[in-house]
């Protein structure tokens, strides 16, 4: 009989696609996205990564596993904190986080996190001692090696840098193979890496293009170069803007990672990549947001099901978690470049930097249709913010119409917001803000979830 064969067939794809619910009603001021599926490694990382990938602030979210289903519940707007409206907007949202091929068209390039167009490129992987001037020596060795820089990220973090750089022939336009020049191109930016005083090892990599997405293997980059270790006991005394507690929750075998800062775009792609590649599970959560502050909860566990076991693996949770969210807060001014792309561009617009007493502390490079379009982050050599005059003068030598100053936009407004913890606190003393201990607030916010139930 074939019937068990096809009721199986049914089964596992009832089990493995998602169920998407995209509803407009429910809420005033955000659109609920509702995630139902199979549990499996990486779900909760891959949802969040389609909506920031798609520039969608998450102004709220529960997150519930339970034995083999998982679902999430995310409150999103646009960047100007409205709800979506556009159809095709919608119906990407649905069909990417239903299991389809999300982004498919070859004409789309509109998230960071898009590889696709970087088919026949080679791409370069950085890390070492970041120092001021050192991106534009990078720039210079790629120009004098007679590579074209088409795409690349900078991350500074801690005193340590970390970038992915994509880089074609100047002259073929074809992507670098030769063993001996990719040999070559490796040892002379180790070499500038390395410098003079590079108390760790600097490395340089050429790997395939097609790798996983870039914001977290930059994460990757900078975790395996133990970023979140504090190079001075200055730096080890000065306290982070994130605030992170981590506590075991013995009677349920979880432990509660709880995380109050300012928020930002991105803020919760940042946590979960962190957790997830530091190999842990997220079983729950709630994620919340009031005017201009951020509050994120998380149960979780190892993926052999045990929670964290010393307090030593305690503080490093509450290291590397800390540097995940402050690598992509890096201080500066920002500056966006525009102007037809030629060859050493870069190296020269770096060395204005740096011949100015300017510091890159990230950097977001692309190509379009012959067109550079560039951010950088700027500080003084001290890292301070740099003088508007010194600004002003580098903005006159390389042009007023091509490089600009950007001002910060203001985070959307909100209504204020009910935060996980106050909702969990009401009706206990008033409203709660910041990071609590634990025992009946997180049976309260269990509770309120429904999570006590479905984890007995």
């Amino acid at each position: 009989m074939e019937w068990p064969d096809e009721y199986q067939k049914l089964v596992n794809t009832m089990m493995n696609d998602a169920r998407v619910v995209i509803d407009n009603a429910v809420c005033a001021t955000a659109t609920v996205v509702r995630v139902n599926s199979a549990r499996k490694r990486g779900m909760l990382l891959e949802a969040v990564q389609l909506l920031t990938d798609l520039d969608l602030t998450i102004k709220k979210g529960y997150i519930s596993s339970d034995g083999r289903w998982f679902m999430d519940v995310f409150h999103v707007a646009d960047g100007c904190g409205h709800k979506l409206t556009d159809p095709a907007l919608l119906s990407r949202i649905e069909r990417s986080l239903g299991g389809e091929a999300a982004f498919s068209s070859p004409d789309d390039n509109s998230h960071d996190g898009d590889v696709g167009g970087l088919a026949g490129l080679t791409a370069l992987e950085l890390t070492g001692t970041d120092r001021p001037g050192l991106l534009s020596e990078v720039f210079a060795v790629l120009r004098d090696l007679e590579c074209n820089v088409v795409e690349a990220k900078v991350w500074t973090h801690n005193g340590r840098i970390a970038s992915l750089i994509f880089v074609k022939d100047h002259d073929s336009g074809s992507p670098i193979v030769d063993a001996h020049r990719v040999h070559r191109i490796e040892v002379r930016l180790r070499n500038v890496l390395r410098g003079d005083h590079d108390v760790r090892s600097a490395k340089t990599t050429v790997v395939s293009p097609s790798m996983t997405h870039s914001d977290r293997r930059l994460h990757q980059l900078m975790f395996a170069d133990r970023d979140y270790e504090r190079v001075s006991s200055n730096e080890a005394s000065s306290s982070s803007n994130a605030l992170v507690a981590v506590q075991n929750w013995t009677e349920r075998g979880y432990s509660v990672v709880s995380v109050n800062c300012r928020d930002r775009p991105k803020l919760l792609f940042d946590v979960v990549c962190t957790l997830t590649d530091m190999e842990y599970v997220v079983f729950h959560g709630t994620i919340g947001t009031d005017a201009d502050r951020a509050y994120q909860e998380f149960y979780i566990r190892h993926m052999d099901g045990s929670p964290i076991s010393s307090e030593a693996e305690r503080q490093r949770v509450i290291q590397c978690l800390q540097a995940g969210i402050e690598r992509r807060a890096s201080e500066g001014l920002r500056l966006e470049l525009s102007m037809p792309d030629r060859r050493g561009l870069l190296a020269d617009v770096t060395r204005t930097f740096r011949e100015n007493g300017l510091s890159v502390t990230r950097a977001e490079i692309t190509t379009e249709a012959g067109e550079a379009r560039n951010e950088f982050r700027v500080t003084g050599t001290d890292g301070q913010l740099p003088d508007r005059r010194v600004i002003n003068a580098v903005i006159e030598r390389i042009g007023k119409d091509h490089l600009k100053l950007k001002q910060e936009r203001a985070p959307p407004s909100h209504h204020k917001a009910t935060t996980p913890r106050e909702e969990a606190a009401e009706g206990g003393g008033g409203g709660v803000v910041g990071l609590l201990g634990l025992g009946n607030l997180v049976m309260r916010n269990l509770y309120s979830l429904g999570l006590v139930r479905s984890c007995s």
